[in-house]
């Protein structure tokens, strides 16, 4: 039986050490970033997760030679991307790890939904990104950059009252992935993130809170029966 559970086994080495490259917050949230939205020069990734680059540049190096991250030296910048494929590993694994909530503790209105610029985040937000990326709307992250693809079915669009074929983006991103900052999944950015908000506010899904980004639910059972699951 010892042998299940011996460290010098190559898979058992390699799936420890992958998970103790994970364990590290600075490290995940950089894997996180770089599979949600894109590339990042090394300074973009500093200011976004509040750390010194030189502090930063450690935790690259340990996630390059684990190769769960490339860097391609572009002029004076080196531009880092998650390895290919990581995205939905790290979506499986912060789906899995929510936390049951202690006992007696209830959400905060801003955990359940707010606005992210002009469009929705909070488990609402990211529980519309999964949908339509589960049903075929919405083609997922694929780290290469921030922007989306539509997917072949535009049925979710269609029922949560979007048509995105009429939908003029104008000079800004048709769609984007946007990762939410307590749940660490993506959210829908771009213009139709914001018609999908706006579509939800005038079918009175949710209300906007004056002087606030919190969304208030106003029909949680019509929310519930469009997205399973939130």
């Amino acid at each position: 039986m010892a042998g299940w559970v011996d460290r010098g086994n190559g898979v058992v080495a390699a799936v420890t050490g992958l998970a103790a490259e994970l364990a590290d917050p600075v490290r995940l949230t950089a894997l996180q970033l770089l599979a949600a939205e894109g590339p990042h020069t090394m300074s973009q990734l500093a200011d976004a997760i509040g750390v010194t680059a030189p502090r930063l540049g450690n935790h690259l190096a340990r996630l390059r030679a684990r190769d769960l991250v490339t860097v391609e030296h572009t002029g004076r910048h080196a531009v880092y991307r998650a390895a290919p494929g990581l995205g939905d590993v790290l979506a499986v694994l912060a789906r899995y790890a929510h936390a049951t909530p202690a006992p007696g503790r209830v959400p905060s209105p801003a955990d359940v939904a707010h606005t992210c610029y002009d469009h929705t985040a909070g488990r609402l937000g990211v529980t519309v990104f999964a949908t339509l990326v589960d049903r075929g709307a919405l083609t997922a992250p694929d780290g290469r950059g921030d922007e989306l693809s539509l997917g072949p079915d535009r049925t979710a669009f269609t029922e949560l009252g979007v048509d995105p074929a009429a939908l003029d983006p104008g000079r800004r991103k048709l769609a984007t992935a946007c990762l939410d900052r307590t749940h660490r999944l993506p959210h829908l950015g771009g213009a139709l993130g914001a018609a999908v908000l706006d579509a939800f506010v005038a079918s009175g899904l949710v209300a906007r809170t004056d002087g606030s980004r919190v969304l208030a639910v106003t029909a949680p059972d019509r929310l519930a029966a469009l997205l399973p699951g939130f």
